[in-house]
């Protein structure tokens, strides 16, 4: 799995973030993020950047992007923040069914939505990377066992 692909509505907030965490989590793997109804060419979300940037992670440069049926195409996995985006992307890219998945998949009590920040509180934020980072873990260390 060398190529992946995170997915979020606005792609400023939780897909950022969880593409930053898997590049540091597996680096020399094309990871890269983008959003169901983006809001294209924004930077990511001032709170996440601030949380992003306490763990060590860099969002600066981040801009917003649409996703599209050649992302799908490319990627080997797709990680989705929510069920219903899971759901969506199917629909709308049928042919990248098998490779579409929860970020929260493997979750200790079992597979969870990591919840949409935007417009939320801080504490929204940190519940939010806090969720992220869990799945990330998960799935790197799945990702390593078969790599």
């Amino acid at each position: 799995m060398n190529n992946i692909l995170t997915v979020c509505v606005g792609n400023i907030c939780r897909s950022p973030v969880a593409e930053a965490l898997l590049k540091d989590r597996l680096p020399g793997r094309k990871v890269w993020s983008a959003g169901l109804h983006a809001m294209v060419g924004h930077g990511a979300e001032a709170t996440a950047r601030e949380i992003a940037a306490q763990h060590g992670l860099d969002l600066s440069v981040h801009r917003a992007q649409q996703i599209a049926g050649w992302m799908c195409a490319q990627a080997d996995l797709v990680l989705v923040m929510e069920a219903g985006h899971q759901r969506e992307l199917e629909r709308l890219y049928p042919l990248a069914r098998g490779k579409i998945r929860r970020l929260g998949e493997y979750g200790p009590q079992g597979a969870f939505d990591i919840d949409d920040p935007y417009l939320q509180p801080r504490a929204a934020f940190e519940a939010a990377y806090a969720a992220i980072a869990l799945g990330v873990d998960e799935w790197a260390r799945r990702i390593q066992l078969v790599s």
